[in-house]
């Protein structure tokens, strides 16, 4: 590698070695008791997607009350789609390649699980009415058939040392959204400002 870019399989079994005991086969191939529990507790997951022939990749976070995420059977969830900005470039990308990996995580917990499977997306009455919040039904639902599973340790979490209230910025310190689109997009930042305050009250559902 005299440029030092890894640019093979081969390469990278070569310079990073293999795996030791069982994490060597740590993803199974359906949810079990401790994946579910996890789901049931998390708040929040990131999505990630890619578009066909090496088109461009997203990760997009998805949030709502602890368990927003349905465990449909022991390969099947459904994530509900709540009122966003209407891009769906996620979505875009599953009509695409239905191929997502998903990584949940928990508040105070070391730990993140993550679930690699097939996506689709569907507007099924029935089982929309099982992901109703606050009274409002999601628009959609995204369907995970899963291909495989496992929970990852802890290091990335205790070295960001992302659960600690200290360690939070005060928010002065960062421009506001309005700010920030203003100086991307030319628009009225306080605008911007005052219609996010809006929606975070009146359009999260």
């Amino acid at each position: 590698m005299p440029d030092g870019d890894i640019k093979s399989r081969e390469q990278l079994e070569d310079y990073y070695g293999q795996p030791k005991g069982h994490l060597s086969r740590k993803e199974l191939p359906k949810l079990n008791q401790h994946s579910k529990h996890f789901i049931s507790l998390s708040p929040f997951l990131v999505l990630s997607t890619s578009a066909a022939n090496d088109g461009p990749a997203d990760a997009s976070p998805r949030g709502d009350a602890p368990g927003f995420v349905r465990v449909l059977d022991d390969i099947t969830i459904a994530i509900p789609d709540r009122p966003g900005n209407r891009r769906t470039d996620s979505f875009h990308n599953i009509m695409e390649n239905p191929e997502v990996g998903l990584v949940f995580m928990v508040l105070g917990m070391l730990e993140v699980l993550r679930i690699n499977g097939r996506a689709r997306l569907t507007t099924d009455a029935e089982l929309l009415a099982t992901l109703e919040a606050q009274g409002k039904l999601p628009r959609a639902a995204l369907v995970v058939d899963i291909r495989d599973v496992y929970i990852h340790c802890g290091k990335a979490i205790i070295r960001a040392d992302l659960w600690n209230p200290e360690a939070q910025i005060d928010r002065k310190d960062f421009p506001s959204m309005g700010q920030i689109n203003q100086d991307w997009y030319g628009v009225d930042g306080k605008m911007v400002d005052e219609k996010l305050a809006k929606d975070y009250v009146d359009t999260l559902y």
